[in-house]
């Protein structure tokens, strides 16, 4: 018996891996976070259980996957986006090793990265940026020494903030500094959901669109000159003396 971790994607039922669709389609218990990830991810399930994790807590969460393990039934245990970030899994695999339950992670498609493809932007450019930061917006529990959002905005990387939309004036003021009044902001609400939105905007005025908008969570938050800036360098990936072993 198994209990595999699986990233369902960003909301769209097809940004799946073909691996995690294929365990919770063939796993006889699902747990899925159901205030995140959409009814359609599930579609085809054969399973006896399908539990909603929204309505449990931790302790009532791990009870459900031992009485699995104590039944010798694999469990599909469906989390939204990628589950090593910001998944909560951390507690949860605590909680099993001390039990001896095993698991496995299945990786799944960010939010980050459905939210470049919607942008039709590569967050990485030849002189621009070469580095992605993720965070988030350190509000419900402190951020560890040197992760404030000020502290990282130094390195002005592109940067990817989750859970920080409804803060988004207080992450203006802590970016403006080092990225600037006219630095390029795009704020995605629900990537790749039916109603998926974008406001795009610079931070000298994004507060004002988002508010207009009325996005309060649910959002993703992407700063940097990658967003707009077409004057970036080519890659020697594909230059003419470039060697052909990473193309």
């Amino acid at each position: 018996m198994t209990v595999y971790f699986i990233g369902a994607g960003p909301g769209d039922p097809e940004l799946i891996t073909v691996k995690g669709q294929r365990l919770i389609r063939e796993c006889p218990v699902i747990v899925y976070a159901g205030s995140l990830v959409p009814p359609a991810v599930l579609e085809g399930h054969r399973a006896d259980q399908v539990v909603n994790s929204a309505e449990l807590d931790l302790d009532r969460i791990i009870e459900v996957l031992a009485d699995a393990h104590a039944n010798g039934q694999h469990v599909a245990r469906v989390h939204s986006g990628d589950p090593s970030l910001y998944g909560a899994i951390g507690e949860q695999i605590r909680a099993l090793r001390e039990r001896g339950i095993p698991f496995e992670i299945i990786p799944g498609v960010t939010a980050t990265a459905a939210c470049a493809a919607l942008l039709e932007r590569e967050l990485t450019l030849p002189g621009i940026s070469q580095t992605v930061i993720l965070t988030r917006y350190g509000t419900t529990s402190p951020m560890p020494e040197g992760e404030a959002l000020a502290d990282l905005a130094r390195h002005r990387a592109t940067l990817a903030i989750h859970l920080g939309v409804k803060h988004i004036a207080a992450i203006v003021d802590d970016l403006l500094p080092h990225y600037g009044a006219d630095c390029p902001v795009a704020v995605v609400f629900r990537a790749s959901w039916p109603d998926q939105e974008v406001v795009k905007g610079t931070l000298s005025g994004i507060a004002a669109k988002v508010a207009d908008k009325g996005i309060r969570r649910t959002a993703l938050i992407l700063v940097g000159r990658v967003l707009e800036d077409d004057t970036f360098d080519p890659s020697r990936l594909y230059g003419t003396e470039s060697p052909h072993d990473f193309r």
